[in-house]
């Protein structure tokens, strides 16, 4: 028989909020994260907004120890992951020594603390560069800290498909667990909110240049003119159902479908691979298009992407055939971070019974999609779907459902 995986611990850091409590508060209520950039003077480039995780202050949530050798990315992803193990009731060093291991995904890896040191080697010189540079600004440093920091010596690994890598990260925590280990740490946190890692998404040419926070992100919208960034994403507790029953857990749910594909050279004339996906996704879950209750959407905010999803959408559900959000309106698109805060965020939804608002959008009718906009909707949410795409050509999905 098949394991069954499900999340018992959720760990969020986001624009919106620090904690699963504060974050969740805010997304009912459609509070927008979006505002300028503060964290380096951005006057002077073409794009000037971010979702910035407010109020974090690592000094007082990590030990001193730990300042030194991390970048920001790393310090929002430890605090994120040791509240998930909190919020699972979950204490590593009481587990066998190789029950729990860890997989996150990364887009950028520790922008910030590379260019500081690059900062040092070119004014100062080598000497005055950080030996913690060797790691701190890699894509499987978070990781490798999180490991560390808990002793976890179980199956770990990052998985680097930009925003599509924090669903097959959970992925990948799934397989673990179904072959018998016990538990994984799974997710994403990214956190490039920094002139190297600004001039690094300005390259991708889907930043919006909108300077205003109400009207900057607005995927499925006529005026849709690309995304805003952010930092931030959650960390989740993945077990078999077994053990979570064995020690009493709270389940949230089930991650009991995945699905992904890569999209053909531009110019191939191939069609995008993102329906396929979603198909694979719903058939390794076993559920039929009529059973899903709710579509979180990658909501790219870029006219030509949102139009691809928008089709995949229809030919798998029909024209408007299912109740569609994307939360990250409020936050920004958060890379590596923003599925994993999906996933987390559908299982509030289903917890609740309540599906989020896609803040500040309002979605033209040539998309044919039924957006759920402004305030939250009260629904009977059994069954979830989250979208996520990478630059690139990566694809994703994942169905998560109420646990039994």
């Amino acid at each position: 028989m098949t394991t069954s995986v499900v999340v018992t611990g959720l760990g969020i850091t986001a624009p919106t909020g620090l904690g699963t409590r504060d974050y969740w508060a805010a997304t009912r209520a459609g509070k927008n994260g979006i505002g300028r950039v503060t964290r380096f003077d951005a006057s002077s480039y073409p794009a000037t907004l971010a979702g910035e995780v407010p109020g974090f202050t690592a000094e007082e949530l990590l030990p001193s120890r730990m300042l030194p050798q991390t970048d920001r990315m790393t310090r929002l992803a430890l605090v994120a992951a040791q509240w998930a193990l909190d919020d699972a009731g979950v204490d590593p060093k009481e587990l066998a020594e190789y029950d729990m291991g860890v997989v996150t995904a990364s887009s950028s890896g520790g922008f910030e603390f590379g260019q500081n040191e690059l900062q040092k080697l070119w004014s100062q010189g080598s000497q005055y560069v950080s030996a913690y540079q060797s790691f701190a600004w890699f894509y499987a440093v978070n990781s490798g800290q999180i490991s560390i920091s808990n002793g976890l010596k179980g199956p770990s690994g990052v998985i680097v498909s930009d925003e599509a890598g924090g669903l097959d990260a959970l992925a990948q925590g799934r397989r673990l667990i179904r072959k018998g280990t016990r538990m994984i740490v799974s997710g994403g946190v990214d956190a490039s909110i920094c002139p190297w890692g600004w001039v690094a998404q300005l390259a991708a040419k889907r930043l919006t240049t909108s300077d205003e926070p109400a009207r900057a992100f607005l995927p499925f919208d006529a005026e849709a003119s690309g995304y805003v960034p952010g930092e931030g994403g959650a960390i989740l507790i993945m077990e078999s159902a077994e053990s979570a029953h064995e020690r009493g857990a709270r389940v949230y749910g089930e991650v009991c479908g995945y699905g992904a594909t890569f999209d053909a050279a531009p110019g191939s004339g191939r069609e995008p691979a993102l329906r396929k996906a979603i198909e694979f996704a719903l058939d390794d879950a076993g559920v039929r298009p009529e059973d899903v209750d709710v579509v979180f959407a990658d909501a790219a905010g870029v006219p030509e992407l949102d139009r691809v999803e928008a089709q995949a959408l229809a030919e798998v559900f029909g024209e408007r055939g299912v109740p569609v959000t994307a939360p990250k309106t409020m936050t920004g698109r958060l890379y590596s971070g923003a599925a994993p805060l999906d996933v987390a965020t559908a299982l509030l939804a289903i917890e609740e019974g309540l599906i989020p608002p896609t803040v500040n959008s309002r979605p033209a009718d040539e998309y044919g999609i039924d957006l759920v906009t402004e305030h939250p909707r009260t629904a009977d949410v059994r069954t979830a779907l989250v979208v996520a795409r990478g630059y690139g050509g990566f694809n994703s999905a994942v169905v998560v459902r109420a646990a039994d």
